[in-house]
């Protein structure tokens, strides 16, 4: 299915699910004005076709002693289909990695990593990044002051 076979009210079951994913199927009808059994129905196929991917908790960093950002720029020794298969998969297996992206330009990852402070970063960088041999170099950014982060997406 594609973005286009979405009718208003997907669109619109899609954006209160972002806002609060703990809505009953009752709630969300009354919202978008239809008894619950299409609500239901509408809902199993979202999330059968893969618009819903699934439904979590948005935890407090800072609460839980992880609110040191870092932003690590990771650059391979060398690019081949083998290197950087090994190097997704040890990154899959750090949980301290909670996002990382394969980009463009002077660098060949980005990876977010969530610690409790500087001194903790430091012992990652030499005790975990610091094993993965097809890493060539590395370049930390940290978060100062969190400015915008959005959860959904603008539908």
């Amino acid at each position: 299915m594609n973005p286009s076979l979405l009718d208003e009210t997907d669109l619109k079951l899609l954006r209160l699910l972002q806002e609060d994913a703990r809505l009953t199927t009752k709630q969300l009808a009354a919202r978008v004005n239809l008894s619950t059994t299409p609500v239901f129905e509408r809902l199993k196929r979202l999330e059968r076709d893969g618009y819903i991917q699934k439904y979590v908790a948005i935890l407090d960093a800072e609460k839980l002693n992880l609110g040191f950002e870092v932003f690590c720029s990771v650059k391979l020794k060398q690019m081949s289909r083998d290197v950087a298969m090994n190097f997704v998969q040890v990154i899959r297996d750090i949980p301290q990695v909670t996002e990382c992206y394969n980009i463009s330009g002077e660098f060949d990852y980005l990876l977010k990593i969530h610690a409790p402070d500087m001194k903790y970063y430091n012992e990652f960088i030499i005790n975990v990044l610091g094993t993965v041999d097809s890493i060539g170099s590395i370049q930390s950014s940290f978060v100062m002051n969190e400015i915008k982060h959005t959860w959904g997406l603008n539908l």
